[in-house]
């Protein structure tokens, strides 16, 4: 179907299918929408705020405890079903036709060729950051996957990616929360300041009550960086700038220091469990790099986003890869990767290390001061992009007006900033998810596969259309991307694939009840 003039499409909708589903919102219109007065938002980020906002969601806690966690592998007290990898699951009905050689104690250790992990993980997610970035210089706007999703493959698809990107944002920022209120607990009580349980604590952690009132300093740090983000994207963005600059040093630090406590026997075996064990390391660590798509969020914010959207995306990925592998390349020198198994090695293994061996206490505190900034530029970024999706969402009429209402003096959506603090920081101050957060994981690779098939699809629905960047060899580059993501979405667990298709029954549900009557197709109808 031929496409209208600009013009046309900034009038009226424009139905591309005789089914509400499967219709595809025009970039033109999208463009068109976000330059309303009632919704524009405030032009202020360039190519270095852009970069920064992506190391600070990419390198969170991460970096300093699941090194460790991978590296040693996971050991559970009994097999279950429910914590196999769907990938051997599979492999183990074909084969033998049951699944009890697929039951697992436990995630076999990467050992020091967690290094390999990290390289791959960043092989994997570069095919996808090629993906984001092209679809991010041709529809500068807020949303990032959904509108993407929504501009190439259609409404339902639009909506399954936005319910899962609510989820993978959610989840994941309960998790750092919970981990930034036990870590400045402990840090505090270093320094003889003990914070009471009762108030320090979740409610419910590892399936049973623990007798606290409420988790207060992980609602905190939600409810302080929600005021910050209210305030301004652009003071948001120098925060930010501030902390990614702390924690880069801090990891540097690391990295010169740890780097004379290396012995070289501690790389041999380097790879203990051979490919299976690199694989598997990398489905944990892929969780470290959940984050450099947060900066097609900023595109409405973005002062040139054509040229600055790509630049920040693949120059955070090269940056955080270049360090991440740098800190597993030292952790695991300086110590056996089996020290890192459990206990306060494996909670905080580079600060366990540089204890263990002797570092002076300047360089420990460099590096607590280091994780604990990380996670706190870490929730920022994911707050921020929470609720530029929730904005994009609001305004195409898939969930309540109120979402994408902007603060006439700050140029804020405030209302959907919000709402993203209390749906975070209260879950954060009652539960502690656990396990739950893989659910990050399987949801931000279903997002890189919809957005490695959107590139495709424009390819052919739309070649004259101007592409500021373009991904090389397509359609080989996004299918490449595909199947790599698909390959690691088979490394997760069966009770995260579990809880990702409950999550998308209850978010069908809500689009067949709510969203798909609210829709501006529904109201084009005929």
């Amino acid at each position: 179907m031929a496409q209208p003039p600009t013009s046309k499409l900034t009038e009226e909708t424009v139905r591309t299918s005789s089914n509400q589903l499967f219709c595809c919102k025009s970039i033109d219109k999208l463009i068109a929408e976000a330059d309303e007065p009632g919704h524009r938002l405030q032009k202020t980020l360039g190519p270095w705020s852009l970069t920064a906002l992506g190391i600070g969601a990419i390198i969170g806690s991460g970096i300093f405890v699941l090194t460790g966690t991978a590296a040693a592998g996971e050991y559970f007290e009994a097999p279950s079903i429910l914590r196999t990898q769907v990938m051997d699951l599979a492999i183990n009905l074909v084969k033998h036709g049951s699944t009890a050689g697929a039951l697992m104690h436990g995630r076999p250790p990467a050992g020091p060729s967690i290094a390999i992990s990290f390289i791959l993980v960043a092989f994997a997610c570069s095919f996808a950051g090629l993906c984001y970035a092209e679809l991010a210089s041709m529809i500068p706007i807020a949303g990032s996957a959904y509108t993407y999703s929504y501009a190439t493959l259609g409404e339902i698809f639009a909506w399954i990616i936005g319910w899962d990107l609510i989820l993978e944002y959610v989840v994941s920022n309960v998790a750092v929360a919970v981990g930034f209120s036990g870590y400045i607990k402990a840090q505090l009580a270093a320094f003889g300041l003990v914070l009471s349980d009762k108030w320090a604590s979740p409610v419910r952690a590892g399936g049973q009550w623990t007798g606290a009132y409420f988790n207060l300093p992980g609602f905190l740090i939600v409810f302080i960086l929600t005021l910050l983000l209210v305030r301004g994207v652009r003071e948001s963005a120098e925060a930010n700038n501030i902390m990614v600059s702390i924690k880069i040093g801090a990891i540097l630090t690391f990295l010169v220091v740890g780097g004379m406590l290396v012995k070289p026997a501690n790389w041999t075996p380097f790879a203990p469990s051979g490919f299976a064990g690199i694989v598997t390391g990398g489905a944990i660590v892929f969780f470290t790099y959940i984050g450099f798509d947060s900066v097609s969020t900023a595109a409405e914010e973005c002062r040139n986003p054509q040229r600055d959207l790509p630049f920040g995306i693949i120059a955070s990925l090269v940056v955080c890869t270049i360090l991440y592998v740098g800190v597993a390349v030292v952790l695991l020198g300086m110590m056996k990767y089996t020290t890192f198994v459990s206990g306060k090695a494996a909670e905080a293994p580079v600060a366990y290390a540089l204890e263990q061996l002797g570092a002076r206490p300047f360089f420990r505190s460099v590096i607590i001061v280091g994780a604990l900034t990380g996670m706190i530029s870490s929730l920022l970024v994911f707050q921020y992009g929470q609720a530029r999706i929730w904005y994009a969402m609001s305004r195409d009429g898939l969930l309540p007006k109120l979402f994408s209402a902007v603060h006439p003096k700050f140029k804020t959506p405030h209302w959907s900033t919000w709402i993203a603090c209390f749906a975070v920081g209260i879950p954060a101050g009652l539960v502690d998810i656990g396990d739950a957060a893989d659910l990050s994981n399987i949801g931000t690779l279903f997002a890189f596969v919809l957005v490695s098939l959107g590139v495709i699809l424009l390819r052919r629905k739309q070649p004259e259309r101007r592409r500021a960047f373009r991904v090389p060899f397509v359609p080989w580059f996004p299918l490449i991307s595909i199947i790599l993501c698909g390959g690691l979405m088979t490394g997760l667990t069966v009770i995260t694939w579990i809880r990702f298709v409950v999550w998308l029954t209850l978010g069908l549900c809500i689009y067949i009840f709510y969203s798909r009557r609210h829709s501006e197709f529904a109201k084009a109808r005929g």
